[in-house]
């Protein structure tokens, strides 16, 4: 699933909690490799609070339920802007104005002003508008996977129609540009044998 298939064209749908440090890494990472191969991503919202709302602990620490805000927002940006310009607003909350990435989202206003977004979108974290259209985007990549998952998911489509969903890769820096493509090689390879369940280290 490597070399000519790739240069036709793949594709990888990356849901996405917008406020989970280590799935930047991996967000990152599949920017590297959209650069260097053939590949489209499409940008969808996910959220770890809907993941666990129904779970006695909270495997998160979040008993304040900040995890909605940025998760609602992205939502918002998602359904009134679409794929791509939830990928530019995920980019800008976790990189610096000059480009530095960064250790934390930053500010949320300053991210929506930077990726040419209304900031009154800030007003949906905090409001339930946009909730059905978390859970639906949540639930279509989640849902795919049988088996206790977190952030990122990425379902990868192959030129022929063929999809795969996963959990992962979870990263915990985003790798060298020629890592970058063999981390993708293997991602690949995993993905086309159809009994492959899970991996961790």
């Amino acid at each position: 699933m490597t070399g000519t298939t790739t240069e036709a064209g793949w594709s990888v749908d990356f849901w996405l909690d917008p406020a989970c440090p280590l799935t930047r890494h991996t967000a990152r990472w599949i920017a590297q490799v959209a650069d260097q191969v053939v590949l489209q991503v499409r940008w969808r919202v996910m959220s770890l609070a809907v993941l666990n709302e129904h779970r006695d602990d909270d495997p998160e620490g979040d008993p304040h339920g900040y995890l909605w805000i940025p998760a609602r927002i992205a939502a918002a940006v998602q359904t009134e802007h679409g794929h791509t310009a939830l990928g530019t607003f995920y980019a800008a909350l976790w990189t610096e104005p000059d480009g530095t990435a960064r250790e934390w989202i930053g500010d949320i206003d300053e991210a929506l002003h930077r990726s040419g977004l209304p900031t009154a979108l800030t007003e949906a974290g905090t409001a339930t508008d946009y909730d059905q259209a978390l859970r639906a985007s949540h639930h279509a990549g989640v849902d795919q996977i049988d088996a206790q998952i977190g952030t990122p998911v990425l379902a990868i489509t192959t030129p022929d129609g063929t999809q795969r969903a996963m959990f992962g890769p979870v990263l915990n820096a985003t790798p060298a540009r020629a890592d970058a493509i063999r981390l993708w090689e293997a991602t690949l390879l995993m993905a086309s044998v159809s009994t492959f369940r899970e991996l961790k280290a």
